[in-house]
């Protein structure tokens, strides 16, 4: 998988978060996963990582988005359009694999896919205070 088709399947497993309880994280995430080509085992492993140190720090990415998108708190935000900016936010502060403007522009990229007309704005107006 390129990274972009990676990206965008830890998007998708982010979005889950939104519809199932807690607990029942791990199995949707094996679901998810179970789906996926037996032969790209190396991409199963990346995404199941990434995606467990997304499910880690999701309080603390949670709190730096309430910090900096004025008057759109995460509970305000479309599901689509939190799912891009967790993961976004994820990678612009934690992962130091991911240069900033690579995630800046991947989210944005997302969004434009998967969000409304207007998503890939409102992305990267937040994405932008972030950074």
């Amino acid at each position: 998988m390129t990274r972009h088709e990676l990206r965008e399947s830890l998007f998708k497993l982010i979005f889950r978060i939104e519809f199932h309880e807690t607990e029942t994280i791990p199995e949707q995430m094996q679901i998810f996963l179970d789906g996926m080509d037996e032969e790209q085992d190396k991409d199963v492993e990346y995404i199941k990582e990434k995606f467990e140190n997304v499910m880690s720090h999701m309080d603390e990415i949670d709190l730096k988005i309430n910090e900096i998108s004025d008057g759109w708190k995460t509970s305000r935000m479309a599901k689509v359009d939190l799912a891009i900016i967790r993961l976004a936010v994820y990678e612009i502060l934690l992962d130091v694999d991911v240069p900033t403007g690579v995630a800046i522009n991947e989210a944005v990229e997302l969004a434009k896919q998967f969000g409304t007309d207007d998503s890939s704005s409102f992305v990267n107006g937040v994405l932008a205070k972030i950074a």
